[in-house]
Order: C-alpha cells, then sequence, then structure tokens
C-alpha cells in the first residue's frame, strides 16, 4: 500500500511511522510512506500557506494554492484508485469498518489541515473523503493523520504475522475485545479466572466471546444495538446481564 500524506511538517509524520507495527511494515516494504509539503508550492520568500478568513474572525485559513498544487502532487504519484481523504472535524467518525474498507486500497492520500482548517473549495474539489477521530479539536490534522494509518497498516496482510491477532481484536467483529491476562497466575491477591488454566479451548472460546458481548453491553450498548446476535450470542449475553 502506498500512503502519502499531505503536511506542513512532513517530519512529524515520518518520525512517529518509524515505530512499533507501522516502522515494521515501512522496514518490511509492506507499506509506502512519502510526504508532501505544502510549502514546497509556494512562491514567496516566507512560504505563505495561509490568510485571513473572508467575512473576517479570528485565526488563518489554508490557502488554495499550494495546498490544491501538494495534493495534486500527492495524488499524481499514487496508484489508480487511490483516495484522497481530509482530516477534517466536520468528516464522518473513523472506525474499524472504515479502516477495513481504506486497507483494500491501494493507496491513500491523507491531507493534514492546521490552523483554522481549509478553504472550503479545497474539499469541494479534491476530497474524496473526510473524517474525524471524534467530537472534539487537536492543533492539527497530523495526530489524525498518524491513528488513521496506524489502523489501516495494522489490516494489511503480512503486518501483524497472524490473521487470528487481527481477527481477535477490539471492533473486529463488531464487539469490544475481552479481557486479557497473563504470567504470573496471581498479583496482589487477584486471580486468572480459573476458565483459562484449564486447557478446554471449546470452553475458553465461549467464555471469551461473553465477555466481549458483557464488556461491549456494560461500555459500548450501541454496538450491540445494531447487530444481529447468533443464537449462541444472545445465550452468552443473557448469561453475562444475570450475573450482573
Amino acid at each position: 500500500m502506498h500512503i502519502n500524506v499531505v503536511s506542513l511538517f512532513p517530519d512529524l509524520i515520518r518520525d512517529a511511522a518509524a515505530y512499533g507495527v507501522g516502522g515494521r511494515a515501512l522496514k518490511r516494504k509492506l507499506v509506502q510512506l512519502d510526504c508532501t509539503n505544502p510549502r514546497d508550492f509556494t512562491d514567496d520568500a516566507y512560504q505563505t500557506v495561509d490568510d485571513r478568513p473572508y467575512g473576517g474572525g479570528p485565526g488563518m485559513v489554508l490557502k488554495v494554492e499550494p495546498m490544491a498544487s501538494a495534493i495534486c502532487a500527492a495524488r499524481g504519484a499514487m496508484p489508480e484508485g487511490s483516495r484522497v481523504v481530509f482530516l477534517n472535524p466536520q468528516g464522518r467518525v473513523f472506525n474499524q469498518d472504515i479502516a477495513q474498507k481504506m486497507s483494500e486500497l491501494p493507496g491513500l492520500v491523507l491531507v493534514a489541515g492546521r490552523y483554522e482548517g481549509f478553504d472550503e473549495r479545497l474539499l469541494d474539489r479534491y476530497a474524496d473523503d473526510e473524517l474525524s477521530l471524534g467530537d472534539y479539536v487537536l492543533s492539527g490534522g497530523e495526530m489524525a493523520a498518524l491513528v488513521v494509518m496506524d489502523a489501516v497498516v495494522r489490516l494489511l496482510p503480512g503486518v501483524l504475522g497472524s490473521e487470528d491477532s487481527i481477527e481477535q481484536e477490539s471492533f473486529m467483529d463488531g464487539l469490544l475485545d475481552y479481557a486479557h491476562y497473563t504470567r504470573p497466575e496471581e498479583v496482589d491477591g487477584m486471580q486468572v479466572p480459573e476458565v483459562l488454566l484449564g486447557g478446554n479451548h471449546a470452553v475458553i472460546r465461549r467464555w471469551r466471546l461473553k465477555q466481549a458481548l458483557g464488556r461491549t453491553w456494560l461500555r459500548r450498548p450501541e454496538l450491540l444495538a445494531g447487530r444481529e446476535l447468533t443464537p449462541e450470542e444472545q445465550e452468552l449475553l443473557n448469561e453475562f446481564i444475570a450475573e450482573q
């Protein structure tokens, strides 16, 4: 997969992307990362990329010309079928389903905003999609771009090394993840659940599914509202609720 981030702070993107799962994917050439800086497309000594908003008001707005040139340059270097995605508080909220669909694309251009945001004509002309991380404001779109990159890259074939790792993560089946435990067996009087110590994989599978369903019911009930439960899932959820 090819990812190009349009950003005024490309070093921030490159440095952060070098760590963890994403960094290993880059080293193994499972993903290609480029950054395009709109300042490189300015024609003045100050490399001006922003200006005052029409109509007045606080802050500055990203100018059309350098941003458009940077986006076009980034898009022109991408494989056919790639999409241009603006990181924007007004966009739809990013989630695991969107990450999964994006991981199937040949490439992504992620456009990170700054200041008061984009001139609307940039969105009208170039945006294939707009994404937000949630109902809060960041200083810029770079952090959002890094989150999107991490969520997408870990879904690419071969990145995690085990397809089971992906399938068992939170949200992959529309549920929160079950609780995890490792050695030692007891910490400050707190024991690992007995069911995990017996080695009966069928029983462990049902326990984990029950915990995932119950945890979702307790913490994110709206996820269950849009999900059709299997008979087994409904039975396990009923058991969990009764135990509460």
